[in-house]
């Protein structure tokens, strides 16, 4: 008798599903059709499944923590979060950046690599995963958490995140309070969850003020200061440009400093400026920038401890956390001009 154990891929072919749909049958997932977990269940329990590695395993003292972006003062806030936790957990930190063509998906070598390291578990940092990844760390029995998640977590997998949206609606409202009606917003991607819940925030509290949204002052940009400085340019340059404008992350805004300044227009006298993460460089900007607060330190280590109590064999209290955002006034904005 052959007592090799079947991989969860056998069983795919076997059943005729995909390795995710097996994985989901695995870890009692809900978005499976009975007939199907029915089928699926008969294979595991005809070639003899069973995972791996348990997640009782011995631990190496050892995660992953992955970022689409590794040159950024947001991503070394988010790893002085980790490594307060991780080191009091006595547990080592492995950092990477995502590599591929889908920039906020690891590629394939990295899951190798991860498996060959025997890491305890993941967090990913504005990343996701696919589905295919999803199931080899179920197969591998490695947890997964995921901060400030880039697009909806799947079924199953914890994460941890900010009111990305009342940022937006309140970073709005601030500027609609100082009078001012020609409000454009700069976002981040548009395939990232969180910047299109602080644009929709500003969107819903424009909409809530009866104001319009003229055509072009929805601008789009990455995160990164030479997008700021490129679609403030473009805001610039439009026949009525905004008195005010909405800037998705700090960096970006500071980009729009920059542009603003080669116009030889000021902040706020001629133009209100508000940002969005609360870094350490927003309040050391000329002037000090009025930022939401992103609580960044404190969500990399609700990450870390939540993927602790996973690597333990613990149940977590709940799956998806998200931690409150609030706006931070300094000298970036002011009351909007007779002509606004």
């Amino acid at each position: 008798m052959n007592d090799r154990r079947a991989t969860m891929a056998e069983v795919a072919a076997a059943a005729g599903v995909s390795v995710p749909t097996v994985s989901k049958v695995v870890n009692g997932r809900p978005d499976v059709s009975p007939a199907t977990r029915r089928r699926v269940e008969e294979v595991l329990r005809v070639r003899n499944y069973s995972p791996p590695r348990a997640r009782t395993r011995d631990r190496v003292g050892l995660i992953d923590l992955v970022f689409i972006d590794l040159g950024s003062p947001w991503a070394m806030e988010i790893l002085a979060g980790v490594e307060e936790v991780a080191h009091r957990a006595d547990t080592g930190v492995v950092v990477s950046a995502v590599h591929g063509r889908k920039r906020t998906r690891p590629d394939r070598r990295w899951l190798e690599q991860l498996a060959a390291r025997r890491s305890d578990g993941v967090l990913l940092v504005l990343s996701e995963l696919s589905s295919a990844q999803q199931a080899q760390l179920d197969e591998l029995g490695i947890p997964v958490v995921i901060v400030d998640p880039a697009g909806a977590p799947a079924p199953g997998v914890p994460s941890v995140g900010a009111t990305n949206w009342a940022g937006g609606v309140a970073a709005t409202e601030h500027l609609i309070g100082l009078g001012h009606k020609r409000v454009a917003v700069i976002g981040g991607p548009t395939d990232v969850l969180c910047s299109r819940a602080r644009v929709d925030g500003y969107r819903a509290a424009m909409n809530a003020a009866g104001l319009k949204i003229p055509a072009g002052y929805v601008r789009t940009g990455d995160f990164l200061s030479p997008t700021g400085y490129r679609e403030t340019q473009v805001l610039l340059s439009q026949a009525k440009p905004p008195t005010a404008i909405f800037v998705c992350a700090d960096q970006m805004a500071l980009g729009a400093y920059e542009a603003l300044y080669e116009r030889g227009l000021r902040v706020p006298d001629d133009i209100s400026i508000v940002g969005f993460d609360d870094l350490e460089e927003a309040r050391w900007g000329i002037p000090p920038l009025t930022t939401v607060r992103q609580p960044l330190l404190e969500m990399a280590g609700m990450g870390t401890r939540m993927l602790l109590t996973l690597i333990n064999g613990e149940e977590l209290d709940t799956l998806r956390v998200e931690l409150s955002t609030s706006l931070v006034v300094r000298s970036s904005t002011a009351a909007a001009g007779e002509s606004a």
